[in-house]
């Protein structure tokens, strides 16, 4: 079993930054990636970073160059830098750990809610 929770959302103005957090804990040896997604008002869930490793992250199209996502393997901890925020960015954001070995599965946290005002 892995728990997931999120920390860090709110409420921003346009043009604005936050910072989102996430702690892994529970019974678990191999974290394969940590990753974040969204989910806006009628839209489906969708993948904003992932990082398989401290070295290699990736980025949807619309967040390059504005967010940052970080990854403490020892700490099994991820965060979510984002910066330039536009109410395009409003929605629920999940973390998101894919484990490997005995505990196998995709994990979620509850979700933060990140809303952009303009």
């Amino acid at each position: 079993q892995v728990n997931l929770v999120e920390s860090g959302g709110g409420l921003v103005q346009s043009g604005g930054s936050l910072t989102l957090s996430c702690a892994a804990s529970g019974r678990f040896f191999n974290i394969y990636s940590m990753n974040w997604y969204r989910q806006a008002p009628g839209k489906e869930r969708e993948l904003v970073a992932m990082s398989p490793n401290a070295d290699t992250v990736t980025y949807a199209d619309s967040v390059k160059g504005r967010f940052i996502i970080s990854r403490d393997n020892y700490k099994h901890t991820v965060s979510l830098q984002m910066n330039n925020l536009t109410p395009e960015d409003t929605a629920v954001y999940y973390c998101n750990a894919v484990v490997y070995g005995t505990y196998a599965g995709d994990y979620w946290g509850r979700g933060t809610q990140v809303t952009v005002s303009t």
